[in-house]
């Protein structure tokens, strides 16, 4: 995949969020590292539609599903705001699954790619790699 300068790519699993944006230009992947927002996970809603499924039996589970819809949220305010013009999420498939559930139909027109793949906590390199593979 072509990353072009300034696309913004997000790495997300259920417990964690890593914000990068392309510096590189086009063809180079060049990720700068952005802060790390604080989602503060209040969104106990996402995941109360499985409560009693045997989908999500434990409490684990529910948490990472709010984790990915205060994720997809925080992701909604910034396209809103103008912040974001170019997306990239990578996340594991289930938490991917998770966060397409919460994009406005804005965050999903700005996406250019989404890859489903465990990279939270791994280095800007590895990620690098994968966008380009894609």
């Amino acid at each position: 995949m072509i990353l072009p300068n300034g696309a913004i790519v997000a790495v997300i699993d259920g417990q964690g969020m890593q914000l990068f944006r392309n510096v590189g230009h086009e063809p180079h992947i060049d990720l700068a590292s952005l802060p790390e927002p604080d989602l503060g996970v209040d969104n106990t809603g996402s995941g109360a539609r499985h409560r009693s499924s045997s989908a999500n039996p434990d409490s684990r589970r529910l948490a990472e599903d709010d984790f990915a819809a205060a994720a997809a949220e925080h992701l909604n305010r910034e396209v809103l705001a103008g912040r974001i013009e170019q997306l990239v999420i990578i996340a594991d498939p289930r938490t991917l699954g998770e966060l397409r559930k919460h994009y406005h139909d804005e965050l999903a027109g700005r996406l250019i790619g989404q890859l489903p793949k465990t990279l939270t906590r791994h280095s800007s390199e590895i990620i690098r790699n994968a966008i380009a593979e894609a």
